[in-house]
């Protein structure tokens, strides 16, 4: 089992629920998060003062999948959240060791995506 984590844009966000949802995997957390990478900075201005951006607003999403769909799922964050521009994201694919379905106590693969 792996955890995969995709960080894109905000307004890619609906594009990464549809490949997910047509890749036929579930379960997915999303949070606001704020982060820099590789993106130049920005300056905006705010209440008539310049301010230099570190920190740029981005959707991180979770997915928690068995082994057989973990390249489906990079696939489809990948290919939803992709721009072409500097500041598209990032997908991090960690081991994971264990999962529990709360409802249903069950565990591992049968606690992860895709639920038929």
């Amino acid at each position: 089992m792996k955890l995969v984590i995709g960080v894109v844009r905000p307004e890619k966000a609906n594009d990464v629920l549809e490949a997910l949802f047509r890749a036929n995997i579930r379960g997915v957390s999303m949070t606001k998060v704020q982060g820099h990478g590789g993106e130049m900075q920005r300056v905006e201005t705010y209440r008539g003062t310049t301010v230099q951006m570190g920190l740029s607003e981005k959707i991180r999403f979770e997915i928690a999948v068995s082994d057989q769909y973990v390249d489906d799922t990079v696939n489809a964050v990948s290919e939803g959240g992709r721009t072409g521009d500097v500041g598209d994201g990032k997908i991090f694919v960690l081991p994971l060791d264990s999962v529990v379905r709360v409802r249903t106590g069950e565990t591992d693969d049968a606690a992860v995506t895709p639920v038929v």
